[in-house]
């Protein structure tokens, strides 16, 4: 059984790409350009869109019709234009020319409920949230040890595994297995998740989990 995926780009190469995608179980359409979503939001299908056809970035971008998972791809990718895309809805943020088998997974992780971002955005928003939002209590870190708890936290505030190790004194091995013993004792499954907890936000909240980075 295919999946639809409405492929929106007036770029006729950038289609030819990510038109393969009809060999890893997929069902590609054309779109060209944004009011092609307008049919397409009833349906709840995935959407690939061009980021050459977001607005300006002195201009708001549309809000992502109902029923639509739009990953918006850029050959050019920025933290700005991808945060811009996820706060008007978009589920995802990647390089248009990604590999088709790193599309294809990404596609399936939206589908999901998942939301996909790069290693750069993702620790960008946790620093934003460790800056806006203080600790909360103590009870998220209950179960962890004294070292679990040091790493909990400089992940919360955006640090990558290696910036974490040099500050602790310790490899980025031993760093890997604290964050494996550290997801499976608070129940979580990647960063975003850990830093909202460590900053009591409530996930119910929150449009999914955040995918592109491991432990």
């Amino acid at each position: 059984m295919t999946i639809p995926v409405l492929l929106l780009t007036a770029d006729d190469a950038l289609y030819q790409h990510w038109a393969g995608l009809d060999g890893l179980g997929w069902a590609p359409a054309r779109g060209h350009r944004l009011t092609d979503l307008a049919p397409w939001g009833r349906r709840g299908v995935l959407v690939i869109m061009d980021a050459r056809l977001l607005p300006r970035a002195d201009t708001d971008i549309p809000d992502v019709p109902t029923g639509l998972q739009v990953v918006v791809a850029s050959s050019h990718p920025g933290d700005p234009e991808g945060q811009r895309a996820l706060v008007a809805g978009a589920a995802g943020y990647v390089h248009a020319y990604m590999p088709l088998t790193g599309l294809d997974r990404v596609l399936r992780h939206v589908m999901g409920g998942e939301i996909w971002v790069g290693k750069s955005m993702l620790s960008r928003m946790l620093s934003q949230i460790g800056q806006a939002v203080p600790e909360s209590s103590q009870d998220w870190a209950r179960d962890l040890t004294v070292r679990e708890r040091d790493v909990a936290r400089y992940v919360a505030l955006g640090h990558s595994n290696q910036s974490i190790a040099d500050v602790l004194g310790i490899t980025e091995r031993t760093v890997r297995a604290h964050l494996s013993a550290i997801f499976e004792k608070l129940g979580v499954t990647d960063r975003l998740m850990l830093a909202l907890r460590v900053h009591g936000i409530d996930q119910t909240a929150t449009q999914g989990t955040a995918k592109g980075v491991g432990v």
